[in-house]
């Protein structure tokens, strides 16, 4: 069972971390809460909340810009998605979708928006200058999570009720192949370069490695119960175990699990920093957002968010 860190430690690493003067400006996460109907932002450096943002309609779903501008957050219940302005903390704009838009993604050029409508079965594109829905792609049942290859030309979408991903030409908005992979995939993430997949499936508990370019299942990665989402860094990947309490660690290149880590309970939406150095989990039961060192592999910092934090998608916002 994970034990808190007392207020006293957290208190202290904090002000070891604040203690920098002139440093470059931390990145920041935006963590969607959705019990309490708000986004929180987090301060990476110091481990800190610097600003609460309420955006109603119980969020899910985030996605920074690469610019570091803008973020969108998915309502489900208000079938929504929300605009926010990141240096501002401000609700810029709203886009009624309709359905139940979870998942959410970006193009490489921050020019379109990609959002999952888990009732409607379809991907919406979105044109982000105008903010209006110009193309609509019909995909398998319950689409969830989203990614979209480094040049941009294809989007990857989880059908979590046909156990496949379906594979989405950018420029056409059709479908262009799927792939059959575990039972109930949730979450996708992508190598640095686009080659390879990897999709977390919730039900058969474990985690499918996928060759984008020959659009099928490689190998199999064993998890804890439920793996919810994927990350990324220092030659690892990260998959929170959400019924487990845990984060099962493996090898890129060997594809071995090196480690099963415990962790505050229900971990769920997972990124890497972009220094590689930690990966950042939103823990749903216990309302913190936390930190695991990617080379030690220790749970390093736990900051307090709103109530149900899910940070489902790329959360971390660059501000440099």
């Amino acid at each position: 069972m994970h034990r808190r860190r007392t207020a006293a430690a957290v208190l202290a690493a904090v002000g070891l971390l604040g203690a920098s003067v002139g440093a470059a400006r931390a990145d920041e996460a935006f963590v969607t809460n959705q019990q309490s109907d708000d986004v929180s932002v987090v301060d990476l450096d110091t481990a800190t909340v610097v600003a609460t943002i309420p955006v109603g309609g119980k969020p899910a779903g985030v996605v920074a810009s690469a610019d570091g501008a803008r973020v969108y957050v998915t309502s489900p219940d208000a079938k929504a998605v929300t605009v926010i302005d990141a240096a501002a903390r401000s609700v810029i704009g709203r886009i009624d979708v309709g359905g139940g838009p979870v998942g959410i993604v970006l193009s490489p050029d921050d020019r379109r928006l990609f959002v999952a409508d888990w009732y409607t079965n379809q991907i919406l594109a979105i044109d982000t200058a105008t903010l209006a829905v110009n193309g609509r792609v019909p995909v398998g049942r319950a689409p969830a999570g989203m990614a979209v290859t480094p040049d941009g030309a294809l989007l990857i979408s989880c059908d979590r009720d046909d156990d496949r991903l379906s594979v989405i030409d950018t420029a056409t908005l059709t479908v262009v192949g799927t792939i059959p992979v575990g039972t109930h995939p949730f979450a996708v993430t992508l190598s640095a370069d686009g080659l390879t997949a990897y999709a977390a499936n919730v039900m058969s508990d474990d985690v499918s490695v996928v060759d984008v370019a020959a659009r099928r299942e490689i190998a199999r990665v064993p998890t804890g119960d439920t793996p919810y989402g994927v990350a990324l860094a220092a030659g690892r990947g990260f998959v929170t175990d959400q019924h487990a309490d845990t984060v099962t660690v493996f090898d890129l290149e060997s594809r071995a699990v090196i480690a099963t880590l415990d962790t505050p309970a229900f971990p769920e939406g997972i990124a890497a920093a972009r220094d590689g150095r930690k990966v950042w989990v939103a823990s749903w039961d216990e309302d913190v957002l936390f930190s695991i060192d990617t080379t030690t592999l220790e749970v390093v910092d736990e900051v307090p968010v709103g109530t149900s934090p899910r940070a489902f998608g790329a959360f971390i916002r660059p501000t440099e």
